[in-house]
């Protein structure tokens, strides 16, 4: 219940419409109790006494309020479509929002699947909670207060029948949540599984093909669809048994109430205008309790729901800005003191062990190392996309948790060893880097980059669409896309993960040839080959989260057992390759 109420204080960022939507329902609620007791007067005073008079007053009265009614309940509707829709619209955006502050750290918490459940589907079941809820939520009580209240004043002989039956619907009510509560969190995470499959599916669909998986992936689709479907009819089988439970009971109380009347009347102790005022109040009041218990149903499912959503809104991104944080990155020297890193405190072993490491501002490092090494977690300690364990990185001497995340991040470009580029031109993903980049900007990174020489080829140049994921595009031009909009952002610090490992060793030659070329750029490249890191000014050599050695190549080559091995695997001992 927690977790719901949460949730529900984003509806009250909308006091205005909230107000009106509560208002309207009681206004239509109280001119729809008021007919039947009008009712009342036209059978025991109109048509009993055939007072014509009384007729057309009453039938105007009830025409009147008929109307009112009416007029109130489309406004109602006005009101409670603005209230749902920004209630929705805001919490889908909080939750989106928070989601782009999250760390690394906190994303692993999150399966992607299950956060694109989240903001779609589980918003979804919020809002459709809303739309079905609060009109009988608030017609209810005040329907079920005033007909108890007019049925006793008219006949509280027969009123007490009513009474009775309650506790039996509150006792139904009560089983069928009891028993679907805990199924509807499951649905939420099959749906979270099958959402999986798909996303892994689409996204892998070349592989998928290439490796003739088709009836693989069908089958994993399968069980998972299965399984949304086998707890979604396990649920809606109990949760259906609320509707004809209510109907059951409000055709006994209807039975019960006629057989006693009807004895009332014959023996005069109750009038005939007042039975019908009275059968009317009941039904009335039965329908009230009827859509009200499918509304508890309906809060039954946004439990799991709300949960989900609070589970995201209340998770502290562990990396933030501090407060009076630094502003301001005029150089690219980096240091690492002592630091030690592990994803989780509870981890027994460290990924990377007490690393230190100086790189002078313009320097050219290389790293090196086996799959496993902690290559691309060393240097996402430096933008801090991960923050230390142990130790301490610092940034121009200052540690870099001092810095103002937007500003680090500006001034430390990487590209990561998986390629994103995003749907729409060439041009649109290169502004990425900086969007004020002027054409004469984007031309000279793409030089730098050796994207030039394919982009004169492509229709359009700059403006040719990339499509999806830029499939329209190979790998080796990805990488050289994703390189110059790093290039663009004019960064002190540039880190290349991997980034030209689908690039010729031409290409990949001149392309870090031009980066060394920009002065006062700190670059470090991390790579597979030799031939990546071999003119860097240091390269150091990681082996299980340790630095094993530091050295020019020349050095290396002397001193390092593990660069003399891939030295000999890869070029073996072919010094032209240097050249």
């Amino acid at each position: 219940m927690k977790d719901w109420k949460y949730i529900l204080k984003y509806l009250f960022r909308f006091k205005r419409e909230l107000f009106f939507s509560i208002s309207l329902i009681i206004l239509e609620t109280v001119f729809e109790l008021i007919i039947p007791f009008l009712m009342k007067d036209i059978i025991d005073e109109g048509i009993h006494n055939q007072n014509m008079q009384q007729i057309l007053l009453s039938g105007g009265l009830i025409i009147g309020c008929a109307i009112i009614s009416l007029i109130t309940g489309h406004f109602y509707a006005k009101y409670n479509a603005k209230l749902v829709t920004n209630f929705s619209y805001t919490l889908r955006k909080e939750v989106y929002q928070k989601i782009q502050e999250y760390s690394f750290s906190n994303l692993d918490h999150f399966q992607t699947s299950s956060l694109v459940t989240r903001i779609t589907n589980d918003v979804t079941i919020m809002q459709n909670t809303l739309v079905g809820g609060i009109r009988p939520l608030c017609r209810a009580p005040l329907m079920l207060c005033m007909g108890i209240g007019l049925s006793f004043a008219m006949a509280p002989k027969l009123a007490w029948i009513f009474i009775a039956f309650v506790p039996i619907l509150a006792f139904i009510l009560f089983l069928i949540i009891r028993k679907t509560a805990p199924k509807y969190s499951s649905l939420q995470t099959n749906i979270d599984e099958l959402n999986q499959v798909v996303r892994e599916n689409v996204s892998a669909i070349r592989t998928v093909k290439s490796y003739v998986r088709e009836d693989f992936e069908n089958a994993k689709f399968h069980n998972a669809n299965h399984k949304v479907m086998t707890t979604t009819k396990n649920t809606f089988k109990i949760a259906q048994l609320n509707q004809p439970s209510f109907q059951l009971t409000m055709y006994s109380v209807t039975v019960m109430i006629l057989g006693f009347g009807t004895l009332l009347v014959h023996n005069h102790e109750l009038q005939v205008g007042s039975l019908s005022a009275l059968l009317s109040y009941i039904l009335q009041i039965i329908n009230s309790l009827m859509l009200i218990s499918n509304v508890f149903l309906l809060i039954n499912r946004s439990f799991a729901s709300s949960k989900r959503l609070r589970e995201i809104l209340t998770e502290e991104p562990s990396i933030t800005s501090p407060f009076s944080a630094l502003k301001q990155i005029n150089a690219g020297e980096i240091e690492f003191k002592n630091v030690s890193f592990k994803y989780k405190e509870t981890s027994e072993e460290y990924v990377l062990k007490d690393i230190n490491l100086k790189i002078a501002s313009g320097e050219s490092i290389g790293i090196l190392g086996g799959t496993g090494s902690a290559k691309s977690t060393l240097v996402s300690l430096i933008l801090r996309l991960y923050d230390t364990t142990e130790g301490e990185v610092l940034l121009n001497g200052e540690n870099v948790k001092k810095y103002d995340l937007k500003v680090l991040r500006d001034n430390v470009a990487i590209v990561l060893q998986n390629n994103v580029l995003f749907s729409g031109t060439i041009k649109e993903n290169l502004l990425w880097g900086d969007p004020n980049a002027t054409p004469e900007d984007i031309l000279r990174v793409c030089e730098i980059a050796c994207a030039q020489e394919f982009l004169d080829r492509l229709p359009n140049g700059l403006d040719y669409d990339l499509g999806q994921g830029g499939v329209n595009v190979s790998g080796g031009q990805k990488q050289r896309l994703c390189i110059a909009r790093a290039l663009l952002k004019k960064p002190h610090v540039i880190i290349f993960d991997d980034s030209t490992s689908a690039c010729d060793m031409e290409t990949e030659r001149n392309i870090l040839r031009g980066i060394r070329s920009l002065n006062g750029v700190t670059n470090i490249i991390i790579g597979q080959r030799i031939t990546s890191v071999m003119e860097a000014d240091k390269i150091i050599i990681l082996e299980n989260g340790k630095i094993e050695n530091i050295g020019s190549h020349e050095e290396l080559l002397k001193s390092s057992a593990i660069y003399q091995e891939l030295y000999q695997e890869q070029l073996g001992g072919v010094e032209s390759c240097h050249q």
